[in-house]
């Protein structure tokens, strides 16, 4: 088993390494026309970046000071986010460079053959001996697409230079956009997350839902995530974004935190704050058992939420249950869905309250009419969304499984 982790660990390591030199190659080498300091303050940029990176990783899972943490989450964490989107942008510049330089020398060549006239005929007395020959227009050495000087004598002398102009022109290009591609993407990508959450509304029917409860209203919020990046005034937004919908119901299906009670417990503080006419429900996420998932569920019923721990609660119109994330059963506290959903009246509807949408299939076996689920933060960061789709094919929005639904 030790041998097969090294390997993996070899093998995490060739990619990085190669896919980082690939990277840099393209956006510095490629760019410059030698040795010098741009090579070097790019190399020099790629590995403090992954250094930070690192260095956050190892932090925020080795139990470091919660300030060094926050120190490094933010740089650390927006690089592995650049570097990704530096690689794919890169990779795709590749289908680009040939089709670029291929455009280049055409115009060069058609450029070349409007500059180039036929000699005069030579007058007599006027140098009898000499050769016919072509000159170009005003008598000048021919010039490459580049602006270089031909070499006079040599026939395919501007060629020869305009060919390396070229590719660094090319070079250039694709890496600058390569480059504004990335800082682009994740800039907008953080400016959303700092803006605050987004409200999307689906409208889900249940059949056995009875005709007085139409149009109840459920404020779904997951994987709020606060940590080392976001805080105290991140969940202010969320606490807003949810009370404007006036909602019937809140439930916070899990991951809410990464980290203690003790570290967090200020920046969950606004939590308390949420108001809704049947109240507010909490079910863990794998992360709270990262975090201390025992002193999380005692912190969020401290702030008035009602966690449900394999636990039902009757409603005016419909059950509401909720059920341990399936990360627990390391610790003895996974889900219980017989405990959560037995000796209930099937007549009624009933909503489940669960992290991950794989459980989806225990929540049908179990009767559930609609389970409500986070985890997949919609995909993440593309290409996650591809992967995302592949492993998990309810990652996304409301879907429905024959009769049940999942959201």
């Amino acid at each position: 088993m030790a041998i097969v982790f090294v390997l993996i660990a070899l093998l995490v390591v060739a990619v990085l390494v190669t896919g980082n030199w690939y990277v840099w190659r393209r956006l510095f080498r490629d760019t410059t026309t030698g040795p010098g300091a741009v090579r070097r303050a790019g190399a020099a940029v790629m590995i403090g970046g992954w250094a930070l990176t690192v260095g956050a990783l190892v932090a925020t899972r080795g139990g470091a000071p919660f300030w060094l943490k926050q120190a490094l989450a933010w740089p650390g964490f927006l690089w592995l986010a650049l570097a990704l989107y530096l690689l794919l942008a890169v990779l795709v510049g590749e289908l680009v460079r040939p089709v670029l330089r291929r455009v280049l020398e055409r115009r060069a060549a058609a450029t070349a053959a409007d500059a180039t006239v036929p000699a005069e005929p030579i007058a007599a007395g006027a140098g009898a001996g000499a050769a016919p020959s072509e000159v170009t227009g005003g008598g000048e050495p021919a010039v490459g697409d580049d602006g270089a000087d031909g070499v006079e004598g040599e026939g395919s002398g501007s060629e020869v230079s305009a060919a390396p102009s070229r590719r660094l022109f090319v070079s250039r290009v694709v890496g600058g956009a390569a480059a504004a591609a990335a800082v682009g993407t994740v800039g907008y990508g953080t400016y959303g997350v700092l803006r605050g959450p987004s409200v999307k509304r689906v409208t889900v029917p249940l059949a056995k839902l009875p005709r007085a409860a139409h149009g109840y209203r459920i404020a779904v919020v997951s994987d709020i995530h606060l940590g080392p990046v976001l805080g105290r005034g991140f969940a202010q937004k969320v606490v807003d974004t949810i009370n404007s919908t006036q909602p019937d119901l809140i439930a916070v299906v899990g991951d809410l935190v990464d980290g203690s009670v003790k570290d967090l417990g200020p920046a969950a503080a606004p939590l308390a704050q949420l108001r809704a006419r049947h109240g507010s429900f909490f079910v863990t996420g794998n992360h709270e058992y990262f975090s201390g998932a025992e002193q999380w569920v005692e912190e969020v019923r401290r702030l008035g939420l009602t966690p449900l721990e394999n636990a039902r609660t009757e409603l005016p119109h419909f059950d509401l249950a909720g059920v341990n994330d399936v990360a627990g059963e390391r610790e003895g506290q996974g889900p219980d869905y017989a405990k959560a959903l037995g000796d209930r009246d099937p007549g009624r509807a009933c909503v489940l309250m669960a992290h991950q949408p794989v459980q989806i299939h225990d929540a049908v076996d179990h009767g559930v009419d609609l389970q409500l689920s986070g985890h997949t933060h919609g995909g993440s960061c593309f290409p996650g969304i591809w992967w995302r789709g592949l492993r998990i094919r309810r990652f996304r929005g409301w879907s429905g499984t024959g009769t049940r639904s999942c959201m």
